[in-house]
């Protein structure tokens, strides 16, 4: 059984029955919880809970959103003006999220929450579009196949599932280690490509302390048990900061491990980063780095010394003046003067204190 077949099959199991082995020890917000099904409560199979990132009038896409109770908490904090976009390949847990759709669209008081089939890796393919276009146009021979690509390209061109630069927050609760690594690049590309400039990500998985053996990654009991998949955990990091994102902050770290493995730990992590804001000014650019720290250095090399001014590039300006990096700098740049200040992506809930947001930009 390969990777993907057995993803399916846990998880189509998982929507019948409870899988409780599935299940990571998360602290919910329990008035959000009240509101919920208790079927979709049972069956959530999560480790960390992204949805305390969302904001008023957010519009919101849930990768691998299972039976949809991330996506209901979402669309509640979203507000009248939000949107919440579920998206899952598997469709028995499909057909158990929108079971509740209409009795949580009542609760809510508006239905703002929409379910789609689509590979998290592939955010552009409509996977509903491709089941009836197999259903008329069967590949069954070399040709119809090359025919089916064809028709496959178009689609995703002409009409993505999720569209260029038009989502304000990516969430995901423990699906990215399911995802093979030969599709892990094309994944978080993905994901930047739908957000807005200055959108957000709020990733919640499961991470290792050591790089995952071969012979543990090819057992696909554990792989689709969320632990053979998962990423190194500076690697995580790296991955989206590899892939354009600013501000990449630990915002949730489990310092227990939820699971050891040939010594090897698997724990929770929540990760939170943007993408940078436009720039296409070509004018010099000078930040003064606030403090505290003596001196920090970017993903991008620049070394700031506290109090003093630094050149940087566009690039660079661009995204030390996200959200990601509320307050710590003064922009010196020529018609400039003011301080660098918005809503910081790795800002905890209200009320609630980061257990990990220290990190040096």
């Amino acid at each position: 059984m390969n990777i993907q077949s057995a993803v399916l099959t846990t998880y189509s199991e998982g929507a019948k029955e409870v899988q409780a082995e599935l299940c990571c020890p998360v602290d919910y917000d329990t008035s959000l919880l009240k509101m919920l099904p208790q079927e979709i409560i049972e069956k959530d199979y999560g480790c960390g809970d992204p949805s305390r990132y969302v904001r008023e009038g957010d519009t919101v896409v849930d990768l691998g959103s299972g039976g949809g109770k991330i996506c209901y908490m979402a669309a509640h904090l979203a507000g009248e003006s939000g949107q919440v976009i579920g998206i899952d390949m598997n469709d028995d847990m499909l057909c158990l999220a929108r079971k509740y759709q209409s009795e949580m669209a009542e609760k809510i008081g508006a239905d703002r929450v929409r379910f789609v089939k689509g590979y998290i890796q592939d955010l552009a393919l409509d996977l509903d579009a491709l089941d009836k276009y197999l259903s008329e146009h069967p590949a069954n021979s070399a040709n119809a196949y090359h025919d089916m690509l064809a028709w496959q390209a178009k689609q995703k061109h002409e009409a993505p599932l999720i569209a260029d630069n038009t989502v304000d927050l990516v969430i995901s609760n423990c699906v990215l280690n399911l995802v093979s690594d030969a599709e892990k690049t094309q994944l978080i590309n993905e994901i930047f490509r739908v957000l807005k400039p200055g959108g957000r990500i709020a990733i919640s998985d499961i991470v290792s302390d050591q790089t995952v053996p071969e012979h543990l990654k090819a057992n696909p009991e554990l792989w689709s048990g969320c632990i053979s998949g998962a990423f190194q955990e500076q690697e995580f990091a790296q991955v989206f900061i590899d892939a354009g994102f600013v501000g990449a902050c630990y915002d949730k770290w489990d310092t227990t491990p939820w699971q050891t493995v040939e010594g090897i730990e698997f724990r929770s992590v929540t990760l939170t980063a943007s993408k940078p804001l436009a720039n296409n000014s070509h004018r010099a650019h000078e930040l003064i780095y606030q403090g505290p720290f003596a001196q920090v250095c970017d993903d991008h090399g620049n070394i700031f010394m506290r109090g003093e001014k630094t050149g940087i590039n566009a690039t660079s300006y661009a995204a030390l003046t996200s959200s990601a990096y509320q307050n710590q700098f003064i922009d010196c740049s020529p018609s400039s003067g003011s301080t660098i200040a918005s809503a910081s992506c790795c800002a905890p809930a209200a009320n609630e204190k980061s257990d990990c947001c220290q990190a040096t930009p």
